[in-house]
């Protein structure tokens, strides 16, 4: 699969920020038990992620978030991880239009790495702004380009990353060769047991 440079680093940001660990165990957001408070993810995943991230933000933008804000990209990272876990092209429009609808997009040409491209955020956008609107227009652009079946969420037993499949013929179904490897691995220890 062949892609623009800036939206499949865009992606590449997203699929970060849907399988970026948000609290102390380690689980997703989404599948944390009803009964924790809203704001069990709290604030202290996001500055990481953030400051793990900063290329993707003008220089000076404030990394911090308050707790609200980093309530809000956990939700904007389970809207990207619902966008790969829909079973339909229904579903996933539905899905990428509610993660598009958070987006502030403000595109502007640059060449700051050399090469002309395009961003999706204003520069002077906050930190959260930056992150929603780059994430939401680079899934929606490789969804658009490339076709919803291109997201995936890895097989692996014990495994749930999302990935962007970007092999010749669609047929990844593991989010990293660490995966496959393992999965390959028990596969063949299964065959030799039996």
């Amino acid at each position: 699969m062949d892609y623009d440079t800036y939206g499949s680093n865009a992606v590449e940001l997203a699929i970060d920020l849907a399988n970026a660990e948000r609290d102390d165990t380690g689980r997703h957001d989404a599948e944390r038990d009803d009964t924790e408070p809203d704001d069990a993810a709290g604030p202290s995943w996001a500055p990481a992620f953030l400051r793990a991230h900063a290329e993707w933000f003008t220089p000076g933008t404030a990394l911090e978030l308050s707790p609200r804000d980093a309530v809000t990209a956990a939700e904007v990272a389970d809207l990207v991880r619902a966008v790969a876990l829909a079973g339909t092209r229904a579903e996933v429009i539905d899905r990428l239009n509610e993660l598009l609808a958070r987006a502030r997009p403000q595109p502007y040409a640059t060449d700051h790495d050399g090469e002309l491209h395009l961003h999706f955020a204003h520069p002077a956008a906050p930190a959260l702004e930056q992150l929603t609107t780059t994430v939401a227009m680079g899934l929606s652009q490789v969804v658009a380009q490339h076709g919803w079946q291109r997201l995936g969420v890895c097989s692996a037993e014990g495994c749930d990353d999302v990935y962007v499949d970007t092999s010749r013929n669609a047929s990844r179904r593991y989010c990293s060769n660490t995966c496959a490897s393992r999965s390959t691995v028990a596969a063949y220890r299964a065959r030799r047991k039996a």
